[in-house]
């Protein structure tokens, strides 16, 4: 028999929505990933490098999936939650965990690391990462595109003007990091597939990634939910599409 609403609406309730695991997520919902594989290329710059700094960690799932760590490696995080998450996962790796709110500033002197990455950060605060670079040290970040899950955002809160489509553009990205004083060494952006199969994974999903729909609750928009529920049961998954893009910039010698 299928699941009813209230039996789902429940369920993703009680779910803890603290870290970057999305597993909870598995068989409810799927999402293409892009093509240049971050995880990968993050790993690569690590086992190079020999001061490195991961910015919004999250619940350090990506950094503790790194094989080869930086001689050196330090990750900050301002979310408590995700900061009791991380400790467990990084300092068994010799990671050091710092707790600050990355978006303004950074607690680090200037020109400590020559490798800054920073997987989907909320903000980017350029100046900063330009200031604790060594000259010849690289930052390397995937982050969230322009109108990323739009069809999602649009569903509650209806149609978003174009200046709020339009942020989180790449182009404004590397304008920034240039301004900053770094040269942009790579610039990519795709759009991907993504799918909700389920109320339950659309909840989960709001819950732990709050900038979709701002302000989202359960019994705000219940009636709405009820409404894509049965959407979903009668048509079937509910699709989107995911922007991601990959900027890779150097300080200049």
């Amino acid at each position: 028999m299928p699941r009813g609403f209230e039996e789902l609406v429940d369920e993703a309730a009680a779910a803890p929505v603290d870290g970057w695991d999305f597993s909870w997520l598995d068989g409810r919902a799927s999402e293409q990933r892009p093509s240049w594989g971050y995880a990968r290329l993050m790993g690569e710059r690590m086992a190079r490098a020999d001061v490195a700094l991961d910015v919004q960690t999250g619940g350090g799932e990506v950094l503790a999936g790194v094989e080869h760590l930086a001689r050196h490696t330090v990750a900050v995080e301002s979310w408590p939650p995700n900061i009791a998450r991380a400790a467990a996962l990084l300092r068994p790796r010799g990671v050091h965990l710092v707790a600050a709110d990355s978006d303004h500033t950074l607690p680090f002197a200037d020109a400590t690391f020559d490798l800054v990455v920073s997987r989907h950060p909320v903000a980017t605060c350029w100046s900063e990462i330009a200031r604790v670079l060594r000259p010849d040290g690289g930052y390397l970040s995937q982050q969230v595109g322009p109108a990323s899950v739009g069809e999602l955002s649009e569903y509650f809160l209806g149609p978003q003007p174009a200046a709020v489509r339009g942020r989180r553009h790449p182009d404004g990205a590397r304008d920034a990091a240039r301004a900053a004083g770094l040269e942009v060494v790579d610039l990519r952006m795709e759009s991907l597939h993504t799918e909700f199969r389920d109320i339950g994974a659309v909840i989960y999903f709001l819950r732990k990634v709050i900038w979709i729909v701002p302000g989202f609750t359960i019994e705000r928009y219940r009636e709405r939910l009820a409404a894509l529920h049965e959407r979903i049961r009668t048509t079937g998954p509910f699709t989107a599409r995911t922007t991601r893009f990959l900027i890779e910039a150097r300080r200049p010698q």
